[in-house]
């Protein structure tokens, strides 16, 4: 039986299995902190209103999904007691969905677990270590930039 050495994890892989165990970790916490009904995209939508209240047009451009789908997506998160539709003085048609307290709670602890998630692998890695994991990141992020809504990339970088 020989030995084979194994290759390097491919640079791609090794971002995708981070992140699962970063979202599962995520997940768990979020639970624990009695938002166990959370589905995959709710945390982008929260991030998304986090700045101020949104059309339901504007969240299906800026995730370039269709209008039905986000429609979808609020009607769920409204029936969760997360937003909530209001009318727009401006403008009868528009409804613009803003969060409820709910919905800001639930961004609260996921910041909180991204704060503490970071601080503990700064202290098993040091900070300096996290620093320049940060700017590899970034980097990463800006190859593509066509690939994400201007508008949705600065809330996030």
């Amino acid at each position: 039986m020989s030995t084979v050495a194994q290759p390097h994890s491919d640079l791609g892989i090794l971002v995708l299995l981070g992140y699962q165990g970063f979202v599962r970790n995520l997940h768990d916490h979020m639970r624990s902190q009695g938002f166990d009904d959370l589905g995959s995209s709710d945390g982008v939508v929260f991030r998304i209103l986090g700045g101020r209240p949104r059309t339901v047009s504007e969240l299906a451009s800026l995730l370039t999904i269709t209008k039905q789908g986000m429609a979808q997506i609020i009607q769920d998160l409204e029936a969760r007691g997360y937003v909530r539709r209001t009318p727009d003085p401006a403008d009868r048609r528009a409804k613009p969905v803003e969060l409820r307290d709910r919905g800001r709670a639930a961004i609260a602890a996921a910041r909180q677990f991204h704060h503490s998630f970071e601080g503990a692998l700064a202290r098993h890695h040091g900070r300096d270590a996290i620093r320049s994991f940060r700017a590899v990141l970034e980097a990463m992020a800006a190859y593509a930039p066509d690939g994400l809504d201007r508008e949705l990339r600065a809330l996030y970088l």
